[in-house]
């Protein structure tokens, strides 16, 4: 592998790209003349004149302008900067004797100019990134370096949500062809695996990166002793997870980075990741603010996100003009939801990629990095579903993106891809029964039932990333603290009400054993419901639940859409109950019909390990799983879903070089897979810090 172009190269190339632009420009303008209504040019020269004078004013003004756009709700951020692009153009053209242009002309004449602008550089630079570039220089002055060397780095690209099966699909069905080129050449291939129950992102990542994810029950949890709920996808609650579950030794300890991450796995340098957003002294977000500041990359980011936003209306009207079931009703994918969306399959994608770029072209030896975009249409369209496979086809045109990239890297690089979890599909609780959980546990006890909001996924990672970009020292860093100050929620940035609103909420502390605080928590992971019943600030025996809350479990484990209800007894120890039999967990036997039978070989160790987690709730509600539909239904109200057991959710892969050795057995459980990457690693040639125990693999019947 060679090292980037040397200097003499690139002064070459800049000056060829820029003996190009003015006098296509020129050009490109002279033809907008023709056909566009609103603006007017004399001469070629003109054209020339015009786009060095934007240019001019870009540099001069775009990173205030930006921070002004961002001072604005996320629905109005897309129009706002369409509307700053063309005002650059028209205060261009008021300078100018020979351009005349109107502010609605001067939007269109800004993304033509933009477009022809990505072009060119494309063509000049190949598949080296200038946005990128320009972060290797800074971290060039800031002493960072570019790392060289003949051990080959490793990228870690995780597709949220993606199961294994559905990645075998999507690969047959042609929908991702960089990866099944990979397959067909021999280069890479698939490697199976499962999860863990709770079957998402927090615990998974924890395991994957940290080794351990002990003591997650659920996406969120309530906490006996403290009255607080923790939630996954809130950055103090992340950076807390990370602080219990860190021996210091994670996968990215070593030289590492985490992008767009839920936690760091003890990475030195991390950008928009929950667990160190808020942690001061570390590395900043400058990388990410180059990204904003450059209108040029924002432009075309801001072109595909207007694409997307066209594509999420005509997907859900077509699911309604079908009548496709299972399927959202259209308030649930109105409103904001397609700009939360594109928040996650445009900008944080293209954020994500442009730093992974610039992660290699520095040689990091091993950088991890999350791509929650399928993730987010999913839960929304259906797993399956043709917008779901668009995503993926766009992600794979991204790792394609990356293999190209890597040939100029000053190392060699292997890149792997692979999930944290799957996803299953089903129609909601609440669209099959008319009542959501907590209704249904609201009616069988006395006092209140509280459910408490949580953030959308796509609308907290985004404001994550602007988080990231406003964290830094730079006079555009600075604009964007200013100009967003008042959307600031816990130290997160929060464009959006709904996350604004479970921020705050997420302050909110309920008291234990308290006449006037609520009887009962519930909280949903997907398929999986978390009871907590704060008469005891301890967990609660079956008998001392059946006792303070008489027909509450019969209801439950009666109730059609529940498969099974798991609770402690103080004379069985862990029992799964559900509506004809019971699994005694502890004492390895079953009365009547097995309640676990649909969920897997593995779900009795699952439900044993959960049952040990400190913060277990009381009871343990899984939704029915249907073998041979392969439908769940989630408690909260996505058509994709995970966090519990049943089907595709509990399946992610890892698709790795044919060189990396076989695994010895089944892999079952994160922390397994995690013994496994650091494996690999080594394999490679990587250091990984040295650990002094690690937890007993999980036992495969």
């Amino acid at each position: 592998m060679r090292p980037l172009p040397p200097n003499r190269r690139s002064v070459l190339r800049t000056a060829l790209w820029l003996g190009l632009t003015f006098p296509l420009m020129g050009l490109v303008l002279l033809g907008l003349d023709r056909v566009l209504a609103g603006f007017e040019m004399r001469s070629f020269a003109a054209g020339v004149e015009l786009t060095l004078c934007v240019a001019i004013l870009n540099a001069l003004l775009w990173p205030l302008l930006i921070g002004l756009a961002l001072r604005l709700t996320v629905v109005f951020v897309l129009l706002a900067t369409l509307v700053l692009n063309g005002a650059i153009v028209w205060l261009s053209a008021q300078l100018l004797d020979d351009v005349h242009c109107d502010l609605g002309a001067a939007v269109v004449v800004a993304i033509v100019m933009a477009v022809v602008a990505t072009i060119l550089e494309s063509l000049v630079y190949a598949e080296r990134e200038t946005v990128n570039v320009r972060v290797i220089r800074r971290r060039a002055r800031r002493g960072s370096g570019i790392r060289t060397s003949d051990v080959p780095g490793v990228v870690f690209f995780e597709i949220d949500g993606l199961g294994e099966r559905t990645l075998r699909e999507a690969l047959d069905g042609g929908h991702m062809p960089h990866l099944a080129a990979w397959i067909a050449e021999g280069t890479h291939r698939v490697e199976g695996w499962e999860c863990d129950l709770s079957s998402q992102t927090g615990a998974s990542q924890a395991g994957l990166l940290l080794g351990s994810n002990a003591d997650m029950p659920g996406f969120r949890w309530y906490e006996k002793e403290t009255g607080r709920i923790m939630v996954s996808n809130h950055p103090k609650d992340a950076e807390e997870i990370e602080r219990r579950h860190s021996d210091g030794a994670g996968l990215l300890a070593v030289d590492g980075a985490a992008v767009g991450n839920m936690l760091s796995g003890d990475a030195p340098r991390s950008l928009a990741t929950m667990s160190t957003i808020l942690v001061r002294g570390r590395e900043t977000g400058s990388d990410f603010f180059a990204y904003f500041g450059q209108p040029q990359g924002f432009i075309r980011t801001l072109a595909f996100s207007v694409v997307d936003v066209v594509a999420e209306v005509r997907a859900a009207r077509r699911q309604r003009r079908i009548d496709e079931r299972p399927r959202l009703e259209k308030a649930q994918r109105g409103g904001i939801y397609p700009l939360l969306r594109v928040s996650q399959t445009v900008v944080c994608r293209d954020l994500n990629v442009a730093t992974l770029v610039a992660d290699m072209y520095t040689g990091i030896p091993v950088t991890y990095s999350t791509f929650v975009a399928y993730d987010e249409v999913a839960h929304h369209s259906g797993i399956t579903r043709p917008d779901a496979l668009k995503v993926l086809t766009q992600l794979d045109r991204e790792i394609a993106r990356l293999d190209r990239a890597r040939r100029l890297a000053p190392r060699p690089y292997h890149l792997v891809v692979l999930s944290d979890h799957g996803q299953s599909q089903g129609a909601t609780f609440l669209q099959r029964y008319g009542e959501t959980l907590e209704a249904v546990v609201n009616a069988a006890i006395e006092g209140e039932v509280r459910a408490p909001p949580t953030a959308d996924e796509g609308g907290a990672a985004f404001g994550v990333a602007l988080t990231e970009a406003a964290a830094g020292d730079s006079t555009g860093a600075r604009v964007l603290r200013r100009a967003t100050r008042n959307r600031v929620r816990d130290g997160v940035i929060a464009l959006d009400d709904e996350t604004s609103a479970a921020l705050a909420q997420r302050e909110a502390v309920v008291v234990s054993g308290t006449a006037t605080g609520p009887a009962a928590i519930v909280l949903a992971s997907g398929n999986l419901g978390l009871i907590s019943l704060t008469a005891s600030d301890a967990r609660m025996t079956l008998e001392e639940v059946e006792a303070a809350h008489p027909g509450l479990v019969r209801t439950l484990r009666d109730h059609a859409g529940v498969g099974w209800v798991m609770a402690r007894s103080a004379e069985h120890g862990a029992v799964a109950l559900g509506a004809r039999g019971t699994h005694f967990l502890d004492e390895g036997r079953v009365e009547g019909e097995d309640p676990l039978a649909p969920f897997g070989p593995n779900a009795p160790w699952h439900l044993r390990r959960h049952d040990s987690f400190a913060h277990c709730p009381d009871l343990l509600v899984n939704s029915f799983f249907d073998p041979e539909t392969e439908e769940i239904c989630a408690f909260e109200e996505l058509v994709g879903a995970h966090g519990g057991l049943g089907g595709r959710q509990q399946f992610p892969f890892a698709l790795v070089p044919t060189a990396w050795s076989a695994p010895g057995a089944p892999i079952v459980g994160v922390e397994a897979m995690h013994r496994q990457l650091r494996a690999w690693l080594v394999e490679t040639g990587q250091a990984v810090a040295p650990r002094e125990s690690e937890s007993p693999p999980a036992p495969v019947a």
